[in-house]
């Protein structure tokens, strides 16, 4: 946490020493370089990959398909999945939504967006005829 703070203040002190001052501009854009700074300072902030949350949702939920797709450009913060699992037989997607959310509590708090489809296996198979 703390090199991920250094590097943070660093980008922002790199911003703050090359920007034009906003009273003498009257737009302001970022050069190339401080925009690869900012994001280089930004990326790698959850820790958390597409494979960890595929191995977990399969073993906690028994989930014979798995798909995760991250939406975030690979910086970790934003991913959608498609998850069929017995376990949602009998439950609405209300109910479905909140037992895989149960299982990836921890890792829904340190992104930013999580989208999950949930099917059971039947509809899966329907949905692929």
């Amino acid at each position: 946490m703390f090199s991920r703070a250094t590097s943070l203040s660093r980008s922002c002190r790199y911003l703050l020493r090359t920007s034009v001052p906003v009273h003498q501009k009257s737009s302001f854009s970022l050069s190339a370089r401080s925009f690869a700074a900012v994001n280089a300072a930004m990326a790698d902030t959850s820790g958390i990959t597409a494979d960890s949350l595929k191995h977990k949702l399969t073993e906690q939920l028994q989930a014979q398909f798995v798909e995760i797709e991250d939406l975030s450009g690979g910086c970790g913060q934003a991913y959608q999945a498609v998850i069929v699992s017995p376990q949602f037989e009998s439950k609405n997607m209300l109910a479905r939504h909140r037992l895989v959310n149960s299982v990836l509590k921890a890792e829904i708090a340190a992104i930013h967006a999580w989208t999950p489809k949930c099917y059971t296996p039947a509809q899966w198979q329907a949905l692929h005829q």
